[in-house]
């Protein structure tokens, strides 16, 4: 008999299409148990069922987009082994079912292990579709009136001070008019790993979650973002590259790597400083005084390393507006302190000689 608590009910609407993918999957039309799962900033209801004793997610898209391709990339990852197994999904009722993972903590220290070769698998897997939008750091890559006109909101937004903004622009354009499109490089790609949440450790192995930004997108993408998360110096970087390609990586495979990880602070720096600006606060209202990432807000920026600790313990939420801030202007100062070594200069020369 199903059980629904009070507080957790499927919309009406969804029912029908519920019923029918418990039937499909399970042979069944019940759930034993429902408990709502609110975690991942989604617009899409998710729900932790019991089936036969066994827990599972059911996921219902609310949005009008098309799922077909989350689906199909789902299901090759889940093949793979990158996702979890996927036991039923309906492009037309926009619901899908897959194995519940209980979570528990993943070591930081197992993750810079784990996180790239997770990646590795995945980005060796079939094609993915393209998709009508890029919600990643490349979209700064692509020309068009989309990018004008995100740039233009960012410049005119107020996002930081006149005289950094221009900086902003001066080192976006140096890493756009550097980094080349390439086929080669071009591999199926979550296109959601810069929070923790999205990948699940159950004691022991690791998976991908949330499917829906997934795309074929540069190699690089996932794996400077993913690398915000867990690496925090240069013999951690070397490790963590080292498992990506299981084997040494050469100058243009680090160089490449390391102007995609400024090319991701760009993004996010623009990103959530203009999100953050949308309450229509300039820059000094929005600065008060604390330097702790979770509360009020002043001009001390935390360390990128302390910050990057707080994001993985779960300490900060990014659908705070004050979080949102303080996370655009974490990633614009690591880009200014990047941009200064040596190092930059050497990736932008390296990039810009190519392969050969």
């Amino acid at each position: 008999m199903t059980r629904v608590r009070e507080d957790v009910m499927i919309p009406e609407e969804h029912t029908d299409a519920v019923t029918r993918g418990l039937r499909e999957a399970f042979g069944v039309t019940a759930f034993d148990d429902i408990s709502r799962l609110t975690g991942g900033h989604t617009s899409s209801l998710v729900y932790r069922l019991i089936v036969g004793g066994s827990p599972y997610v059911l996921k219902i898209i609310t949005r009008p987009d098309d799922p077909t391709r989350h689906y199909t990339s789902m299901r090759i990852a889940a093949e793979a082994g990158v996702a979890p197994r996927v036991w039923y999904t309906n492009i037309e009722d926009k619901i899908c079912i897959t194995d519940f993972v209980n979570v528990v903590p993943l070591p930081m220290s197992r993750a810079l292990v784990a996180f790239p070769a997770l990646l590795r698998t995945l980005h060796a897997l079939p094609p993915f579709a393209r998709a009508p939008f890029n919600t990643t750091c490349t979209f700064l890559l692509n020309k068009g009136p989309m990018l004008d006109g995100f740039l233009e909101k960012c410049r005119t937004a107020n996002i930081l001070p006149q005289a950094e903004i221009e900086e902003c622009f001066t080192r976006y354009a140096e890493l756009a008019a550097v980094y080349p499109y390439d086929d080669e490089e071009m591999v199926s790609s979550h296109n959601d790993v810069l929070k923790p949440d999205n990948f699940l450790f159950d004691g022991q192995r690791v998976w991908l979650a949330d499917w829906e930004a997934t795309f074929l997108n540069d190699r690089y993408a996932d794996l400077a973002v993913a690398a915000n998360l867990v690496v925090g110096n240069d013999e951690e970087e070397a490790a963590y590259l080292r498992e990506y390609f299981a084997t040494e990586p050469d100058h243009y495979q680090r160089a490449r790597f390391h102007l995609m990880q400024q090319l991701s602070h760009v993004f996010y720096a623009m990103a959530f400083l203009f999100m953050s600006s949308s309450g229509g606060w300039t820059m000094a209202q929005r600065f008060r005084s604390s330097p702790d990432p979770a509360g009020p807000i002043d001009g001390t920026v935390p360390d990128y390393a302390e910050f990057r600790r707080r994001v993985w313990a779960r300490e900060v939420d990014l659908a705070d507006n004050d979080v949102k801030l303080m996370y655009g202007m974490v990633h614009w100062r690591r880009l200014s302190h990047s941009v200064g070594q040596p190092r930059y200069r050497e990736a932008l020369r390296i990039v810009a000689g190519g392969r050969g």
